[in-house]
């Protein structure tokens, strides 16, 4: 599998990522899952409404009051994506002279999430990067946020009907059927499997599941006997994935195409009863997974570098507000470091393909 150079450069030197500073997992606390927060990855807050733009070097505006959203604070993934440490959405944002800030609710759900966008375009946002807990419940607040003139990009999970452009990490068909690839050679192509997704309603699971069950009709000796959700959340993930070993005894392998379910599931596995017994893949950060490799929980999963997501989407979000580019197919713009992108299908700008993480490269990478 061809790599784009230009991302995956990026991805091989480590990264500074403060994981200690933050929960690897989402907090579950409910009295905070509707509140919006800005967490520490913000560099400068936002201040008026009335702040002004003024054109830098290349066109691009500086001065733009950009938010991330992504679908909750205090989830590793999107640390790495969105933190200016890791040279994610933030570091970009600082780069090109805008305002930048990462803002969430503590749940990955619409209800936790809206609150947050509305937060950001009272304080005046010309952006905002989100990663959509639900395709359809945004909606409402983004095109009102649209209305006003503002720019939505998204990134990591789509909204198609509420947005101008989306960063897709990896295309939607190489992941959903690379991680079933992956998990038929490691079965011999036989035994009854199992998948343990996000939230139901998230767009980029349901996406990846339904190349999933295409894929899987090449291997008619391989039989997908449930899918659960683990709403990424990791208590939810780990009750579901025990739930699946009690039910299908039989089981022989899980696909969790979720970093937080993934993480989840190989610590279900890794005992003595399961491991190298039932496999698992999925997509993971590499941190997260390597115990689970180095004992032989997990053989391979997939990723991306999440960092060059965010760094991906933020150029994106300011070449759009800038006015430098539209939604049309077949524009080209720079994003820094990685080099140059072309919008494509459906609004869409694809990062690069999916890379698969084993016991032989997994130590090269720190993120």
């Amino acid at each position: 599998m061809r790599l784009r150079r230009a991302s995956w450069l990026t991805l091989a030197i480590p990264l500074t990522v403060a994981m200690a500073a933050c929960s690897s997992s989402p907090s579950s606390s409910p009295s905070s899952s509707s509140a919006p927060s800005t967490s520490s990855a913000a560099s400068t807050p936002a201040s008026s409404a009335s702040a002004s733009s003024t054109p830098a070097s290349g066109g691009l505006k500086t001065g733009l009051k950009v938010f991330v959203i992504p679908k909750q604070l205090g989830n590793s993934y999107f640390t790495t994506a969105d933190s200016a440490n890791s040279g994610g959405a933030i570091a970009a944002l600082n780069a090109l002279g805008e305002s930048g800030s990462e803002t969430s609710g503590t749940a990955a759900t619409a209800a936790s999430q809206i609150p947050a966008i509305q937060a950001a375009v009272s304080k005046g946002a010309n952006a905002l990067i989100v990663s959509a807990s639900d395709p359809t419940a945004l909606c409402p607040t983004l095109e009102s946020a649209m209305k006003r003139g503002i720019t939505v990009v998204t990134y990591d999970s789509d909204a198609p009907a509420c947005r101008t452009l989306f960063i897709n990490q990896a295309a939607t068909a190489a992941i959903g059927t690379t991680e079933v690839d992956i998990l038929a050679k490691e079965l011999n192509d036989t035994g009854q499997i199992a998948i343990v997704s996000a939230e139901a309603s998230a767009t980029n699971q349901n996406a990846w599941i339904g190349y999933m069950k295409t894929e899987l009709k090449k291997y008619p000796k391989m039989t997908l006997v449930s899918t659960v959700y683990g709403n990424d959340d990791p208590t939810t993930s780990t009750q579901v994935t025990q739930g699946l070993l009690q039910q299908y005894p039989n089981l022989k392998g899980i696909i969790s195409p979720t970093t937080v379910g993934i993480a989840a599931a190989a610590a279900v596995l890794d005992t003595s009863k399961y491991r190298g017994k039932i496999m698992l893949t999925g997509l993971g950060t590499p941190d997260e997974m390597k115990k689970f490799v180095a004992d032989g929980t997990v053989q391979e999963f997939e990723l991306w570098n999440p960092a060059d997501l965010g760094y991906l989407a933020a150029y994106a979000a300011v070449e759009l507000a800038s006015g430098k580019i539209t939604s049309a197919a077949g524009q080209m713009f720079t994003a820094g470091k990685l080099g140059s992108f072309m919008v494509g299908a459906d609004s869409t700008v694809l990062l690069g393909p999916p890379f698969v993480f084993d016991a032989f490269n997994i130590n090269h990478f720190n993120f």
